[in-house]
């Protein structure tokens, strides 16, 4: 099993990287793997009290779960991945069967903080994005599918936002084994990760 972290800060366009490569790739060979999922439970939280959990640390990620689920799945074995969701704050208490697969896609900000987890990963991506792309995108994102007002969205990206990725999610561009700038002249850079994964399916 190939085992690819993709990496980069909020709004940068991990998604758009990620089915930029499925596009290319047979279907049902590659299998994909959200660090969304793995926020940490907070049942035993008030709403209020989870509303205030700094969800851009490294600290509000289930690292070991997420780590245990990839040992399994390296195993053969089929895993139940968590389902959160960011209008509650917290896990849903679904989940989503995932079976094993040639080629999984780790994709997250924080993914390559965790030492044990980053060593997991067999190509390590950081996405790289303006941060005033990343703004807007986050703003857009946030208002449309997570139910936030404008001001909240404003204050968390300067109250939490920008510092964490100033001090977590920046400096993991030195991890990296490949750095793609997101915009419309990244195709060389997916296409050699293309290239890499047909490589190891044969």
């Amino acid at each position: 099993m190939l085992i690819i972290g993709i990496a980069g800060g909020t709004g940068c366009g991990k998604t758009t990287v990620v089915n930029q490569i499925l596009n290319q790739l047979p279907e049902g060979e590659v299998g994909v793997i959200s660090q969304d999922s793995y926020y940490k439970d907070t049942t035993h939280l008030s709403y209020d009290e989870r509303v205030k959990i700094n969800f851009d640390h490294p600290r509000s990620i289930d690292f070991e779960l997420l780590e245990q689920h990839l040992k399994d799945l390296k195993n053969g074995q089929t895993i139940e991945q968590p389902v959160y969701s960011f209008v509650k704050h917290n896990r849903t208490g679904d989940t989503i069967k995932t079976i094993p697969r040639k080629v999984m896609i780790v994709e997250g900000i924080l993914i390559l903080t965790h030492p044990e987890l980053r060593d997991m990963f067999d190509i390590k991506i950081f996405v790289h994005a303006d941060s005033d792309e990343r703004l807007i995108r986050r703003l857009k994102r946030d208002i449309t599918e997570r139910g936030r007002d404008i001001d909240e969205v404003l204050s968390r990206y300067q109250n939490t936002l920008k510092p964490m990725h100033q001090q977590f999610i920046e400096p993991m561009k030195e991890y990296a084994d490949i750095i793609i700038p997101n915009n419309k002249y990244n195709t060389v850079a997916v296409d050699i990760v293309k290239t890499i994964i047909n490589e190891k399916l044969q």
